[in-house]
């Protein structure tokens, strides 16, 4: 029986870890005390410029503005097509509770009546931010929208009584979003419509 070999096995190994060892320690240096502080400083430059945004403030600023009117634009398309195929599943979350009511009665009441209404949504031409307002964490934004959708009603009988489905129709509305920034939620709600 020969044990030397296993010495010398637990030597090389003791040597190999002792290199890397020393290698990581070359490479990823020592604190001495000398260490600069811009990341730290960084970090709490960007700790003091989120912490200013999520709880101080709402800032509606260019780049918000932006994001704003690209997610009005979404929210404008999604509830002209859902009111015009009368889907209301697709409009609660997007709209106030009054005017949630407005829109269900309106859509049962062309169901009573036996009218079907056919939309088209063609696309927005132009959406731009007329009033910002703030009191108490609740923000209002109005938006004028041009727009351009082809809209027409059939009745029971399949002949149409309003609209033209073969003219594009130039549409101006002024439609007014809520933001409660104290119930946590990013869903800007419309809570006004204005042609």
């Amino acid at each position: 029986m020969n044990y030397s070999f296993e010495y010398i096995d637990i030597i090389l190994l003791a040597m190999i870890v002792g290199f890397i060892f020393l290698r990581l320690r070359g490479i990823l240096g020592r604190r001495n005390g000398n260490e600069e502080t811009f990341p730290g400083h960084m970090a709490q430059k960007f700790q003091q410029k989120a912490n200013f945004k999520k709880f101080d403030k709402y800032v509606f600023d260019d780049d918000e503005k932006q994001k704003f009117i690209k997610g009005a634009k979404l929210a404008y398309e999604t509830i002209i097509t859902s009111f015009g195929k009368g889907e209301l599943s697709q409009l609660k979350h997007l709209l106030d509770k009054d005017i949630y009511k407005n829109f269900s009665d309106a859509i049962k009441e062309r169901k009573e009546k036996k009218i079907k209404s056919e939309t088209t949504f063609i696309g927005i031409k132009s959406a731009k931010i007329k009033d910002y307002t703030e009191k108490d964490n609740i923000y209002t934004v109005t938006v004028d929208f041009i727009s351009e959708i082809i809209t027409y009603s059939k009745n029971n009988e399949n002949q149409i009584i309003s609209g033209d489905p073969e003219k594009i129709k130039v549409v101006s509305d002024t439609w007014k979003f809520l933001k409660d920034q104290k119930k946590n939620s990013p869903i800007w709600l419309l809570i006004q419509t204005q042609e």
